[in-house]
């Protein structure tokens, strides 16, 4: 929910050096082009309009810490191969984990001290609502920490998931009961919030759109699917709140940023890691297009077979290419 700087904050903001001041600003400057929003001014923004992450950043900068983002996602693949090419990461991870490393060390020519992202990974936390079996989740957390590890990457990124605050001990199950019980908000008190405020509302038919392209195997009704997705979508909610919560206990003196859209002046900065015709698409329900011109887009798998040939990479599904005219499977080199 959106919220004016508190007196505290204006305080913080009062007492900080220009040389805190300025480098904050200039941090804030280089997350700007990436703000992932559905604010129709978006190009109008300015670091002063974002109190929340000012804040968050000049704490870290004052006390010459690195900047440490959090951000939530890298959950799992979608269920649906109809969106994506299976349940691994491919080349649309590799992009988005290549970006945020490359922010990094953007932020490092203009603060010695650094940044790093702490992805905290999410799908355990919801992955039995969604339809998304443990063992998926951990394949796709593995391959995505090897990913990181071999791209040369582990001094700017590194992961966070249930493994790591309950250990091997608990099943999954017990995990995500042990995190929701403590954390997560009521599911009555989401639905009072999804009436009176707007972002809120905004996410819930952004998850609720998620849960009805992603089922598969349906054999109710159309509104039948349409009622279920409405109810996972307030649990994903739910489960997303704890992990938030859990998230911030663990590590409390960070910038939080977000996969989903935020508008200025609340708590998380929305961040787009790739670009897509949507503002909600992200490399895990999608596959990524390399156009004719070099750059890449995210769409779904059956968008990228109309127009796209599939190419693979140390044998498995990789990514598609604009359709030149050769055969329609490649392989990368």
């Amino acid at each position: 929910m959106s919220s004016a700087p508190s007196s505290a904050s204006s305080s913080l903001f009062e007492s900080e050096s220009a040389e805190t001041r300025q480098i904050t600003h200039e941090i804030l400057s280089l997350l700007l082009p990436h703000r992932r929003t559905v604010e129709a001014d978006a190009e109008l923004d300015t670091t002063d309009a974002f109190p929340e992450q000012l804040l968050q950043i000049s704490g870290l900068v004052g006390r010459g810490e690195p900047v440490l983002f959090t951000l939530p996602g890298f959950p799992c693949k979608s269920p649906n191969t109809a969106k994506v090419f299976n349940h691994l990461p491919d080349q649309g991870e590799l992009l988005a984990l290549r970006f945020l490393d490359s922010l990094c060390a953007r932020i490092g020519k203009v603060y010695a001290p650094g940044a790093r992202v702490l992805i905290c990974s999410d799908g355990h936390i919801f992955g039995d609502v969604i339809g998304v079996p443990d063992e998926h989740i951990d394949a796709y957390g593995d391959a995505l920490r090897s990913m990181i590890s071999s791209e040369g990457m582990a001094e700017h990124l590194a992961t966070f998931d249930l493994r790591d605050v309950y250990g091997t001990t608990l099943s999954y199950d017990e995990k995500r009961m042990a995190t929701t019980d403590r954390y997560a908000p009521t599911i009555e008190d989401l639905r009072a919030e999804v009436k009176v405020d707007d972002s809120t509302l905004r996410m819930y038919r952004g998850i609720t759109r998620f849960m009805v392209e992603d089922t598969a195997g349906w054999e109710g009704t159309k509104s039948a699917l349409q009622r279920d997705a409405r109810k996972r979508a307030y649990e994903v909610i739910r489960r997303s709140r704890a992990w938030g919560e859990l998230i911030a206990e663990h590590h409390p003196r960070t910038v939080r940023l977000s996969i989903h859209p935020q508008n200025r002046g609340e708590a998380k900065f929305g961040i787009r890691l790739l670009g897509a015709a949507d503002a909600w698409t992200t490399p895990w329900h999608s596959v990524p297009l390399r156009r004719a011109d070099g750059g890449w887009e995210l769409m779904h798998r059956t968008e990228a077979e109309q127009i796209g040939r599939e190419v693979q990479r140390d044998g498995r599904p990789s990514h598609f290419e604009a359709l030149d005219g050769s055969d329609d499977v490649a392989v990368a080199v």
